[in-house]
C-alpha cells in the first residue's frame, strides 16, 4: 500500500514543479519586449560601463604607456592571450633598463576574465567598452596595444654634489690668482 501513496505523492511534487514552471513561462509573456535597433540606432546604445570589450594600455599625459614589462600579465593569463617582447636599453646614467618592445594581444582566444588587469603592479591595463569589434579575419584580432613611438627618456639632472663642486672651481682658482698678484 506504500507504493501507491508515493506515487501519488510523486505526482503531486511533480504537478507543483509544472505549475511553478508554467508561471515563470507565463509572465514572460506578458512583459513588455524592447528591441534596440542597433545599427541605426548606433549613438544611442547604452553599454554598461563594466562591459569588458578590448584591452588597452594606459598612457600618461606625456604619451609615455605604464608598463613596465614585468611579465606578469602574460604569466596570468589563462591561454595565452598576451605576449610581451622587451628589450634591454642603455640608460643615460650608463644603466641597463629592460623595456617594452611589442605588446600584443589577441582578442580571438581572450576569456575577458580580467586577470591581466587586476594583477598589473603598475594600473597599466584597462578594459574598453567599444563593443564594436567585428572583423572578416581572425588575423584582425591579434593587435599591439603599443601602437605609439616611443619617446625618450629626459636626461638625468646633475648631482648637487657635482653642481655644487663644478661652481667652486672657478671662484678658488680666482682667489688664488688674486694672492699672486699682490
Amino acid at each position: 500500500m506504500g507504493s501507491v501513496k508515493d506515487y501519488f505523492s510523486s505526482l503531486g511534487a511533480g504537478v507543483a514543479s509544472l505549475l511553478k514552471g508554467m508561471q515563470v513561462t507565463g509572465k514572460e509573456f506578458i512583459t513588455p519586449k524592447i528591441t534596440e535597433r542597433y545599427p541605426e540606432d548606433r549613438e544611442t546604445v547604452k553599454v554598461p560601463e563594466r562591459f569588458r570589450a578590448i584591452l588597452t594600455l594606459k598612457y600618461d599625459e606625456d604619451g609615455r604607456h605604464k608598463c613596465i614589462a614585468c611579465g606578469i600579465c602574460q604569466r596570468n593569463c589563462p591561454n595565452g592571450t598576451i605576449t610581451v617582447t622587451t628589450k634591454m636599453v642603455d640608460m643615460p646614467d650608463g644603466k641597463k633598463k629592460r623595456k617594452l618592445d611589442k605588446y600584443v594581444y589577441d582578442l580571438g582566444s581572450c576569456t575577458f576574465c580580467q586577470l591581466c588587469v587586476t594583477t598589473c603592479p603598475q594600473d597599466a591595463l584597462d578594459f574598453s567598452n567599444d563593443f564594436e569589434q567585428a572583423v572578416f579575419t581572425r588575423e584582425k584580432l591579434v593587435k599591439q596595444l603599443n601602437y605609439l613611438p616611443e619617446k625618450e627618456e629626459p636626461a638625468p639632472a646633475p648631482k648637487p654634489a657635482a653642481v655644487a663642486a663644478v661652481a667652486e672651481t672657478p671662484a678658488v682658482d680666482a682667489k688664488q690668482e688674486n694672492k699672486k698678484e699682490n
